[in-house]
Order: structure tokens, then C-alpha cells, then sequence
């Protein structure tokens, strides 16, 4: 492949894996990305001596980074370490219930007894039944992939499927354990990584509990930012180059040779183009109309994940009862729902996250200060000017006083926000969604974009949009289907 050349377009996690897949094998690789920095969606905001994860936070899945890495003759280790933490995360419910979810699951199952009679037992059976789907899900649905719906109808798709919990929504296949609110909550919060509410994200994701619980929490020392570092790290070693502050815009084929244009004037020419930007961007604006795949329509009848208002917090003095990972969820979880997916609104009752990482790494905090992150998920395409943020970073700060017990309007000494319109221009994101594209129960697996244009030969997409879909781990996944599809295309 050393006479062959790509561009990949963004230097999120999937257009970085899969620049490391295609360097491997010889191929030219140039990744652009039209801002000062990599990781995408995995950017960070360094202030003052602060340092935040900008997007993802959560390091899950700790065996799919060691099969990344191990591809290459390497580890993790080789380039960061990770803490495993314990709490895995606290819960904050607003009827003044905490709850302490840790690496011990015997523990655990005490702590759901204690809620729920017999749930103790439910959560062995709940988690027996995620570690079944997510070993068997993970092996015939993720690491392989399958672009056709024809794909599905074979013998052993059958028999897997009759193994684990694949069709149904995610609310049907927890009330088959669980009939108390707050274990239902717990059992589902894990669905806002998906982008998805209860009612409409596939049983399969089940097997997030799976990782939860039993594959654990973990943190790697520096962020998720070290993470992406690594990442780009091992692809200059494999021989990809990198061009920051590169806006593309457009992609252009003729006689077979591709020429990406950035808005500056420069052009790059290879033989093929993977497009880790969003895959909506990238057709509606970067591909002639000819070569696009779908319409204006079709992108507008998508279900997208939530946007997300984000607080980024220095604060003097400590945080206590706060530790690493926090949720803080409501009595109400239909009305959370519903006002991110059916009634579009700034959530009257929120549902938020907060994420403190001081209390596990020294580094991202000035000495006897704390690091906060406040992530609230909200709809898509709402307003979000200045007043709106104002008043509901105020709303915010409040119910954390209230709610969690601690206090920190006074003593922040540094504050930044990013919302709805900051996700479209950072990240040309449709609508302002953190995410892309939910894991709905028709957005999922083959129903989910391609990653081969069916209009242009040798355009290609990678990362949240395709599959298998949302989330660091799965957008390293994405980076290796997209570069064997490459790899097979080019050997014919």
C-alpha cells in the first residue's frame, strides 16, 4: 500500500484510529482537522492552571483501548496509566437518597436489596444476562461489522440473538428486574452516553451495565486528553502526518484522484478520503450535490442525541460530599425524557452530571483547588443566546447547593460555558447535538449510515455516525471497520 495515499478528514477518535490502521499498512496518511487542537469532540480546555476534558470523561471499556493497542505491538501502558476508581460513581437523587454504586458488586447487590425487596438477586441475574449479551453482542455486532441488513439474516445472528436480549427497548427489558424508580434509573443512566431515552434505545445496550459494573470505572492519569495524545502519538510513529487549524472546504474526485480543498486555498491529493468529520457536514456541505448519498430531508427526520450544557468550573477549597464521577438525577425521569426528545425545552427538572477529576488527579487543579465539570443534557436546536445560559447556569449552581450538599457560587475563581450553538461551530454538529446520530431502535447497526459512499468510489466515513456508533471506545471500532473497508477496496 506505500504508493497509496488518504486524507481523513477531523482528528476525532475515529478519524485517528483509523489513520493508525491505514498507516499500518504502508498507506500515506495526512489527517486534517479545522481546529487548533486534536481529539474533537475530546478536546481540552486548559485555563489557568485548570485542565478540563472538554467532551468525554468516562473511560470505559478498558479492554477494547488493549485490543487497539495490541494491534500494534503495543499497550496502553506504553503511553499512560489508568486508575481504576472505587466509587465507580455516586448518585444523587433529589428526594435526598445517595447512593454509592463500587467495584464490590456483592456490595452492590446489599445496596439494591436495601431499596428494592429481591433486587439484590436481580442485579446477578440483571448483570449475568449484560455480560452474556456484551461478550456475544460485542464479537457478532461490534467488532465485526455488518453494513447489510442481509447481514443479519444468517444462521449464527440467529442463534446469538436468541441468546441475549437484542430487540425491545431498553424501559421493557429493565422492568423485568427492577420495579423501583431509582434502581431503574441506575440500571438506564448509562443511556445518555447513547444518546437515547428508555423508550427508544434497543435492549442490546443492556450490556452497558456489563461495563459499569463489572468491567469498572476508570481513569487515565492526565484525561481523556492524554488518551487522544496517545492515540496521535502512535500514529506519527506509524507515519501518519497531521495539519491542525485545516477547515476544509471541499471534496473534490476527477479522473480517480481526490483533491480536499481547506477554506485557506491549500489542496491535498490522494486516492481516497475517510470523512471523520459529521457525516452530515460532510454531505450536505463538503460533497458536490451529485455525490451525495442522502437529502436535506432525510438528515432533518433523523433522531439526534442531546446537546449538552457544559460549566467548566475552578473552584477554591474542596467539594466534599462530591467525588469523581456524580450523577444527580430526578424523581420525575419521564419528564427528563420528554423534554429532550418529545417537548423540546431547557429541562425544568434536570437530570445532570458532574464530573470532578481533582479528586483523583492533582494535576488538572492548582493546589487547593478543584476542577468541576457540569453537564446537563438538553434538546437539540433550541435557543441557547447569553440570557438563557445565564439564567440556568444560575438554576444549575442552585440545585447542586441544594441537592448535593455543597455550595460553590462564592468560591469560583474561573468559568467558562459551551452549549448548542458552540457544538455547530466547533464541530459542525447537525443541530448542536453532542453526539450525532442516537442508538434508536431504528438508527441502529445497518440502519445507521454506511461507511462507503454508495455515490463516490473511495469516499469513505468513519467515527459516531456510522457504525457501531457513540462513544470513544466505539469510534475506535469505527476507525478499524472503515480502514479494512479501504484495505479491501484498494486490493480489490
Amino acid at each position: 500500500m506505500s504508493d497509496k495515499s488518504a486524507v481523513v478528514i477531523g482528528a476525532g477518535v475515529g478519524g485517528l484510529s483509523c489513520a493508525c490502521y491505514l498507516a499500518q499498512e504502508g498507506m500515506q496518511v495526512t489527517v486534517v482537522e479545522k481546529n487548533e487542537q486534536m481529539g474533537g469532540r475530546a478536546s481540552v480546555l486548559e485555563r489557568d492552571g485548570f485542565k478540563f476534558d472538554m467532551g468525554p470523561s468516562w473511560y470505559l471499556m478498558p479492554d477494547v483501548f488493549e485490543r487497539f493497542f495490541e494491534f500494534f505491538d503495543r499497550k496502553p501502558e506504553d503511553y499512560y496509566e489508568i486508575i481504576r476508581l472505587d466509587p465507580h460513581y455516586r448518585i444523587f437523587f433529589k428526594d435526598q437518597k445517595t447512593v454509592d454504586i463500587v467495584a464490590d458488586v456483592e456490595q452492590n447487590k446489599l445496596v439494591f436489596e436495601q431499596i428494592e425487596k429481591g433486587a439484590g438477586e436481580a442485579l446477578g441475574r440483571y448483570l449475568d444476562n449484560s455480560k452474556r449479551t456484551y461478550e456475544l453482542g460485542m464479537q457478532n455486532f461490534v467488532y465485526k461489522d455488518r453494513p447489510r441488513l442481509r447481514d443479519y439474516i444468517s444462521l449464527d445472528v440467529l442463534l446469538n440473538a436468541n441468546k441475549i436480549s437484542l430487540f425491545g427497548s431498553m424501559q421493557k427489558h429493565v422492568n423485568k428486574y427492577f420495579l423501583d424508580s431509582k434502581l431503574q434509573q441506575i440500571m438506564q443512566y448509562t443511556l445518555v452516553f447513547l444518546g437515547g431515552s428508555p423508550k427508544n434505545t434497543p435492549a442490546l445496550y443492556n450490556l452497558m451495565s456489563h461495563v459499569d459494573f463489572n468491567l469498572g470505572v476508570y481513569y487515565p492519569e492526565g484525561g481523556i486528553g492524554n488518551v487522544i495524545s496517545s492515540i496521535s502519538e502512535l500514529g506519527k510513529e506509524l507515519g501518519v502526518t497531521y495539519k491542525l487549524g485545516f477547515e476544509v472546504d471541499s471534496i473534490e474526485n476527477e479522473n480517480g484522484l481526490f483533491s480536499v480543498k481547506s477554506k485557506m486555498g491549500e489542496g491535498i491529493k490522494s486516492d481516497v478520503v475517510i470523512s471523520n468529520a459529521d457525516y452530515n457536514h460532510t454531505e450536505q456541505v463538503l460533497l458536490p450535490m451529485e455525490k451525495r448519498q442522502f437529502n436535506e430531508k432525510y438528515w432533518e427526520s433523523r433522531t439526534y442525541a442531546p446537546s449538552a450544557f457544559l460549566i467548566y468550573l475552578g473552584v477554591e477549597g474542596d467539594i466534599d460530599p462530591l467525588i469523581h464521577h456524580n450523577l444527580v438525577l430526578p424523581t420525575d425521569w419521564d419528564g427528563h425524557f420528554e423534554e429532550i426528545f418529545t417537548k423540546p425545552a431547557w429541562p425544568s427538572d434536570p437530570a445532570y452530571y458532574i464530573c470532578a477529576p481533582s479528586d483523583t488527579d492533582d494535576s488538572v487543579a492548582p493546589k487547593g483547588c478543584s476542577n468541576l465539570f457540569i453537564l446537563v443534557p438538553i434538546a437539540v436546536g433550541i435557543e441557547d443566546g447569553e440570557k438563557v445560559r445565564k439564567e440556568y447556569r444560575d438554576k444549575i449552581l442552585a440545585d447542586v447547593a441544594e441537592n448535593v450538599g455543597v455550595d460553590i457560587r462564592d468560591r469560583i475563581v474561573l468559568e467558562e460555558h459551551f452549549s448548542i450553538s458552540d457544538f455547530s461551530r466547533r464541530y459542525n454538529s447537525a443541530k448542536g447535538s453532542a453526539l450525532g446520530l442516537a442508538h434508536t431502535l431504528i438508527q441502529t447497526g445497518p440502519i445507521r449510515p454506511d461507511n462507503r459512499s454508495k455515490k463516490m468510489k473511495g469516499m469513505y466515513f468513519t467515527g459516531g455516525y456510522t457504525r457501531p456508533g457513540i462513544g470513544v471506545p466505539m469510534c475506535l471500532i469505527s476507525g478499524e471497520h472503515t480502514a479494512k473497508a479501504v484495505i479491501e477496496d484498494l486490493e480489490g
